[in-house]
């Protein structure tokens, strides 16, 4: 396994310390290792983000821990905690929201690749962010380069960030709801190139969202959440078949048909993006 969190906890507190507790995930465990897909599933507010924001490092566990690579993130070196960034990346909801609107695709990929130095000339600069640009399908890159987010589709900017986000070679990507603001089709297209680059570049991705049609798609094991806790995890397979715990049930029931996903299989990154 590459990313693990064991029994991680949160609580939140309204009006500082002494006031309401929240618990917004309780004592979670979960493995994510490269080449996997493991979906977190459940209703809004049953801590899918908030686990995702731990296993980020970006909200820290109130109990528990968060592992890369059996080392604890809380004790990590700065050497270490800099490969934990490189290593673990994310692509969030709102692709408009995290791209700078006054910033270029070529900007936006480019400052994270020279920030973390996996390149340093302007002209490997460029070459690397080509290249992420042609593996999301955005080809030929070099049409994107100086375009703008408010130039881009919807589609096509989930795809810039999950760009920025390969262009570090990460081992897993933590993405949240990464595909739930997007029509049907165009959604079925990101999910393509996320799949083609779990084959290509075996990365691992931890994939949250309430869509669970997608996750019968995609996943190959997943968690379900509900109240903070996972009540139930497993297999893909067994969790779509066989449905262990009745929230799980319940969510299933509630879930209708999504026709657009089916058959659909990754496709090469040269293929028209939307």
């Amino acid at each position: 396994m590459i990313l693990e969190a064991k029994n991680v906890s949160k609580t939140f507190r309204s009006g500082g310390r002494g006031g309401l507790a929240v618990h917004a995930v309780k004592s979670a465990n979960l493995t994510a290792a490269r080449g996997e897909f493991v979906a977190i599933v459940g209703e809004s507010g049953s801590g899918k983000s908030t686990l995702a924001r731990m296993l980020l490092d970006l909200h820290p566990a109130s109990e528990g821990t968060i592992f890369l690579r059996g080392v604890d993130v809380k004790s990590m070196s700065k050497n270490q905690r800099r490969d934990f960034r490189r290593t673990v990346q994310a692509v969030l909801q709102d692709p408009a929201g995290s791209l700078n609107p006054r910033k270029s695709v070529s900007q936006s990929i480019g400052e994270v690749i020279r920030l973390h130095k996996a390149a340093n000339t302007k002209r490997d600069i460029r070459q690397k962010t080509l290249t992420a640009l042609e593996l999301v399908g955005l080809d030929p890159a070099s049409h994107y380069l100086d375009r703008f987010p408010h130039e881009l589709s919807g589609g096509q900017r989930q795809r810039v960030l999950i760009a920025r986000a390969v262009a570090l070679n990460p081992q897993i990507i933590i993405a949240d709801e990464a595909v739930s603001a997007l029509d049907a089709s165009v959604k079925a297209g990101v999910l393509r190139v996320m799949a083609d680059l779990q084959e290509r570049l075996n990365v691992g991705y931890v994939f949250i969202t309430h869509d669970l049609p997608v996750v019968k798609k995609v996943a190959d094991y997943v968690h379900v959440m509900y109240r903070g806790e996972i009540v139930e995890h497993g297999p893909a397979q067994e969790i779509f078949q066989s449905p262990q715990h009745e929230y799980t049930a319940t969510l299933l029931d509630a879930t209708p048909s999504l026709d657009a996903l089916d058959g659909a299989a990754p496709t090469a990154p040269g293929a028209s993006a939307t």
